[in-house]
């Protein structure tokens, strides 16, 4: 017989059109060689124009699914993606805090088409209870304004957009400089206030990059079940999502989702 993989649990929402959510975190996690489990904390009705509806999950049934797969199954990494209302962050948050394996926060708040995911009265939520949590937080530009109030309008702004979130208490945080204006590199900042790693790429002329924050918080989750240390896991997954947003495909009428497969020419 042989032994599992590196096991590592998504705590996210559903999307419907499979480009993002926990069909992205699973899809990553089996490209990247781990076992991927999951706690589902939304159901969207979501296509490549957008998101169409949510519907939350009862708390008793995440905590369930939750301690259901802990429990019996274990766990080396988790990852949280779109937690909704600050009832679903307190829980998780809560379940977290007794797990004692590494955890990345991708703060969910807007949606690739601009719907928003997280409700006004959970930012507080993410700000106390959440972040203090992460071993990684992974937020976009636009999570950072939303979380700290810090418009990163250049190269220059990341830094004190880190400062930012590190202040709410996760240990790293990368800031994703996807967003920024200019036909540049894709540059990200990794930091946990010492230590600074600026991490370039190529920016690919792609549209179609549907789950790509989903993506990067689940590959960098992947690194850390592995053993990887947070810089090295953080690099690995930078270039996965850099082969899969250059694959990304036209997918329904509006926005198709990055390649998840793009290793194994699917």
């Amino acid at each position: 017989m042989t032994s599992p993989p590196p096991l590592v649990l998504t705590v996210a929402g559903s999307d419907s059109g499979g480009g993002a959510g926990i069909q992205a975190d699973l899809k990553t996690m089996l490209a990247l060689g781990v076992h991927g489990m999951s706690v589902l904390t939304a159901v969207t009705a979501q296509n490549s124009r957008g998101v169409q509806g949510v519907w939350e999950l009862p708390v008793d049934a995440v905590r369930a699914q939750y301690r259901a797969v802990v429990d019996d199954i274990g766990v080396q990494a988790v990852k949280t993606g779109m937690l909704a209302s600050a009832a679903l962050v307190e829980t998780v948050a809560e379940l977290l805090a007794g797990t004692g394996a590494p955890v990345v926060v991708d703060p969910v708040g807007v949606s690739k088409h601009g719907d928003s995911l997280l409700a006004e009265a959970a930012l507080d939520s993410v700000r106390t209870r959440l972040l203090p949590r992460a071993t990684v937080a992974t937020p976009n530009l636009d999570e950072v304004a939303q979380l700290t109030g810090v418009h990163v309008v250049d190269e220059g702004d990341m830094r004190p957009a880190a400062e930012a979130i590190l202040a709410y208490g996760p240990r790293w945080a990368l800031i994703k400089g996807g967003h920024l204006p200019g036909g540049g590199d894709a540059v990200d900042l990794l930091t946990d206030g010492t230590e600074e790693h600026w991490l370039r790429a190529p920016r690919h002329d792609n549209r179609h990059t549907h789950g790509t924050g989903c993506t990067l918080a689940s590959a960098v989750a992947s690194g850390l079940a592995k053993g990887l240390p947070v810089p090295e896991a953080v690099r690995q997954a930078k270039e996965y999502v850099t082969g899969a947003i250059a694959a990304g495909f036209a997918l329904g009428g509006g926005i198709g989702p990055v390649d998840h497969g793009w290793r194994f020419g699917a």
